[in-house]
């Protein structure tokens, strides 16, 4: 009998020798930039991990910045498939810097106590209505950049959450059609000021969510068509190595669905809002006793088919 990791090599290298060159068609939609481009540029990432497709360069007429190019709806993203087809040349990962897929959203919309096993650490009640808050969209950076630790905070947690992209502008959407406004996916660090959160400002979460570099997001868009199921996708956040973290998207209280329907009561949706749709049981503040990240530390946020966003605390 073979040992379960041999086999499970061996299974890898058997699919590498069927599918030696197969690209991932699997639609990963990234901003960039890169030394010899001026400027943000429009890609898509070949696979999980891999280089770079300059989308500016297979259609020189397409927007350069993500909320621009959702927008357009249908006709940016029939551009973008007919580059995935094609055989292009790939930039090195190496060779590119990648930014966060979506920047200046008009809103970062946030959702609280929204995994059963979070508030089951917390030994509170599931929440009947979706909790809602907010991060301004300064607080946006890619996925591989610092977080700042702010001097005005002691008590900076980690949150790993699936974000909703959402692709079309609507208001007063139903449950039933709410997926035609998600564009896809992204994997968010909500990272947390505690006691900005919990002590301070009227116990307002806002300030405490909002601290510039508290919300990186990335590596990719993966559109809505590239996942096989946003509400069953392992989750997961490490600090320094050590799992912290670990769930499924299945635990969430409210679907993408409800909370689209739900928040379009109150606001428009538009083409690059984000929807944080909470995080699962392990943050630092409930340990005992509680642990919060200090300089030199490094988080690695993943959720499956999506990717892991990394960055290191400054």
């Amino acid at each position: 009998m073979l040992f379960p990791v041999r086999k499970r090599l061996l299974t890898a290298l058997l699919q590498a020798q069927r599918w030696p060159f197969q690209p991932s068609r699997d639609m990963r939609l990234v901003q960039f930039q890169a030394p010899h481009l001026m400027g943000s540029h429009l890609g898509l990432e070949s696979g999980n991990n891999g280089g770079v497709i300059n989308l500016n360069a297979f259609d020189p007429t397409l927007p350069k910045t993500m909320v621009e190019f959702l927008e357009q709806g249908e006709s940016t993203l029939s551009v973008a498939r007919r580059a995935l087809a094609a055989q292009l040349p790939v930039l090195p990962r190496s060779e590119v810097t990648f930014l966060a897929p979506v920047t200046r959203p008009d809103k970062v919309v946030c959702v609280g106590m929204n995994y059963v096993d979070h508030c089951k650490e917390q030994n509170v009640p599931v929440p009947k209505e979706p909790i809602i808050f907010s991060k301004f969209a300064s607080s946006i950076v890619g996925p591989y950049d610092e977080i700042i630790l702010p001097p005005e905070s002691q008590e900076v947690d980690w949150e790993v959450e699936l974000a909703v992209v959402i692709g079309k502008k609507g208001k007063h959407i139903k449950a039933t059609d709410a997926m035609a406004y998600v564009a896809g996916f992204t994997v968010a660090h909500d990272v947390s000021a505690r006691d900005w959160q919990m002590k301070r400002n009227g116990k307002q979460w806002l300030l405490g969510k909002t601290f510039d570099t508290f919300c990186p997001l990335g590596p990719a868009l993966v559109t809505k068509d590239s996942v096989a199921d946003p509400h069953n996708l392992k989750i997961c956040c490490r600090v320094n190595g050590e799992v912290v973290q670990s769930s499924n998207t299945s635990q969430m209280v409210f679907k993408t669905e409800e909370l689209i329907a739900w928040v379009s009561q109150f606001v428009t949706l538009y083409p690059g809002d984000i929807i944080l749709t909470g995080t699962p049981p392990g943050v630092g503040v409930f340990r005992k006793p509680p642990v919060f990240l200090k300089k030199g530390d490094e988080v690695h946020c993943e959720i499956e088919e999506l990717g892991v966003i990394i960055n290191k605390v400054v």
